[in-house]
């Protein structure tokens, strides 16, 4: 995937909000086509929590997929992740690590990269709107030459890196008089590399209004 050589500036985020995460199990309806008997078991992304990507640092994170054959397994031969609804994508499949668990079973993980920087130049949208519920599809391979092509094996979310900070005046505030917070809320800006966008938030008392 090319690199964009605009700049960018560094900036610290964390994620906003709880950590969620959907597993499927192979057996929910998912589509699947291949040879044999190879199945895939279950997918776990992330370990359960969501991916969050901000504006300048490297986020890699790993898809663990349990797979079974009578025969045993040999690996995974192509993973991919995307967008549900607009089935874009920016992260690559950087490496494959798997471990016996029976004779039959094991798990592979998969694991998948980005660079911000590489996010403009892989759609030809809004990239910001690439955030969302993502899918895995994975083709899994047996020691006996089966090989089974699975779609949708796992679902989770993919967020924008968000930051929030507030304050609090007057201050000192008196006993029973109204006070007011002021914030600002910022979110990794996907389609202009190293920017954010910005709402400002204020609240006197129970009024709150956005701008």
């Amino acid at each position: 995937m090319k690199s964009t050589t605009r700049s960018r500036r560094r900036t610290g985020w964390m994620a906003a909000g709880g950590a969620v995460a959907l597993v499927l199990l192979a057996t929910t309806g998912a589509h699947a086509e291949g040879r044999g008997d190879v199945r895939v078991v279950s997918a776990v992304v992330n370990g359960g929590a969501n991916v969050t990507v901000g504006t300048a640092k490297k986020v890699t994170f790993p898809i663990a997929i349990t797979v079974k054959d009578n025969s045993g397994v040999k690996g995974l031969t192509y993973v991919s992740t995307f967008n549900r609804s607009n089935l874009y994508g920016f992260f690559d499949w950087t490496g494959t690590t798997c471990r016996k668990k029976t004779s039959t079973t094991s798990v592979c993980t998969a694991t998948m990269t980005v660079d911000p920087a590489w996010i403009p130049d892989s759609d030809d949208i809004d990239s910001n709107k690439v955030a969302g519920l993502w899918t895995v599809n994975a083709t899994v391979k047996a020691n006996d030459g089966d090989y089974r092509i699975a779609d949708s094996i796992a679902q989770y979310k993919v967020k924008r890196a968000s930051r929030l900070t507030t304050d609090a005046a007057p201050e000192p505030v008196a006993k029973g008089a109204k006070l007011t917070i002021t914030g600002k809320l910022s979110r990794a800006n996907w389609y202009f590399p190293g920017t954010t966008t910005t709402a400002r938030i204020v609240s006197a008392g129970d009024a709150v209004a956005l701008k």
